[in-house]
């Protein structure tokens, strides 16, 4: 027996392990492939069904909570939608587009050489159009709740300055884009064979807590598709008035988050100059 675990811990410690190659920045070659597509279109239908899901659930706490100030699901309910179509959807989609379902997600992917730009524009353009078109169905069936309630737009609340809410947008994002990377590390997927599996749990639960924290503040936006889709459809002025935050909070985060994975927690920079030095 003793025998047997020293063994199996032999063969743990010695899976092989390579990062994988950076992608290209302009890859022509996956633009004739039917997969490029079928994640794109993946992902349309994701955002869609991600902010078709989660306005309708900000309007139905609103609707509820303006009869009865302990009816609906409460701040608690809204945070739990948001974090749980994000486990749900990032689960489904995972294995054919990566699951990204977020610009900002995409943009801290791409500066860490995961994705193409080619692909990392199409995907945003494709979250974008599936954001409005899911705040568009919630617009369609519900019309005089949309409208009475806001649309679930995004606005900075009026208790708070224009700089606490863009360091709320860049922090919340930092803190998903974080959890993104780290539940995702090729490196951990290949020591722990469970972690791909597991990877939309903590990705949904970092979602959740952000809200929970963010809401009070600027409603939480750190994904910018639902931040556009909805101020697109609403189409009024107090939602575009600071519009550009969810917009450069979470970009900025994404950025931070892609920096401290890479160059930090896995030091590519050091390796890079080591493999220099040693050719």
């Amino acid at each position: 027996m003793t025998k047997d675990l020293e063994t199996s811990g032999h063969d743990f410690s010695n899976k092989d392990y390579h990062d994988p190659p950076p992608a290209p920045l302009i890859d022509a070659d996956e633009l004739a492939q039917w997969s490029f597509y079928r994640a794109i279109i993946a992902e349309f239908i994701a955002t869609l069904l991600f902010l078709y899901i989660t306005v309708l659930t900000v309007i139905g706490y609103k609707s509820q909570s303006n009869d009865d100030p302990c009816g609906g699901v409460g701040i608690l309910g809204i945070a739990w939608s948001f974090g749980g179509m994000i486990f749900i959807l990032v689960y489904c989609t995972a294995g054919i587009s990566g699951g990204h379902i977020n610009p900002a997600v995409t943009f801290g992917l791409f500066l860490a050489r995961k994705v193409s730009l080619v692909r990392a524009l199409l995907y945003i353009i494709a979250q974008c159009l599936g954001a409005i078109c899911g705040v568009g169905l919630v617009k369609a069936f519900q019309s005089s709740l949309y409208n009475r309630y806001g649309g679930g737009a995004n606005t900075l609340n009026s208790d708070y300055n224009r700089g606490v809410g863009l360091g709320a947008e860049i922090i919340g994002t930092f803190v998903l884009v974080y959890t993104v990377f780290s539940a995702t590390d090729p490196k951990r997927n290949a020591r722990d064979s469970h972690v791909p599996v597991l990877a939309p749990l903590p990705i949904g639960f970092a979602v959740f807590m952000v809200h929970l924290a963010t809401i009070p503040i600027t409603g939480t936006g750190i994904n910018p598709a639902r931040s556009f889709g909805a101020a697109v459809i609403y189409n009024n002025d107090k939602a575009w008035d600071d519009h550009w935050m969810f917009w450069v909070g979470p970009f900025i985060g994404a950025a931070i988050a892609a920096f401290y994975h890479q160059y930090i927690l896995r030091a590519a920079a050091i390796k890079a100059l080591g493999s220099f030095r040693s050719n």
